[in-house]
């Protein structure tokens, strides 16, 4: 698993990642560092619209950045809010798509891990590609 310069490294850029956040209506800042098989970690905000379904969440842009950067392998995100809350169901489910046993990492805005966890203990009994699959 990781290291603890490797956790830390990846709290102080889930910490950049929520100071650039744009929460203008529930001003919850979220950042979130998803570090791929590969070593690349990918950041991501929270963006919020005045029509709230627009919202999308730090951990979903930083899947949305890796995948479109062609990752799909993934092995620990960090997300920092002020209060070290926890992913959304529909982060969960979306994390769960592509790493069902990812190491989460939540903290507060001042680095301190406030949750550490895989996220199949975030998202028990979680549904996920294998469940679609069909015999040929």
């Amino acid at each position: 698993m990781l290291n603890t310069q490797q956790k830390q490294a990846l709290i102080e850029q889930a910490i950049k990642a929520r100071d650039v956040a744009y929460a203008p209506y529930s001003h919850y800042h979220v950042g979130a560092a998803l570090l791929a098989a590969n070593g690349e970690v990918f950041i991501g905000c929270n963006v919020e619209n005045a029509a709230f379904p627009a919202t999308i969440c730090a951990e979903r842009t930083a899947v949305v950045k890796a995948v479109s950067a062609g990752q799909q392998d993934f092995v620990a995100i960090a997300i920092a809010t002020v209060d070290g809350g926890s992913p959304c169901g529909i982060c969960r489910q979306v994390l769960n798509e592509f790493a069902p046993t990812l190491h989460v990492i939540i903290t507060n805005d001042e680095g301190e891990i406030v949750l550490e966890s895989s996220l199949d203990q975030l998202l028990p009994y979680g549904f996920g590609p294998s469940h679609l699959k069909t015999e040929k």
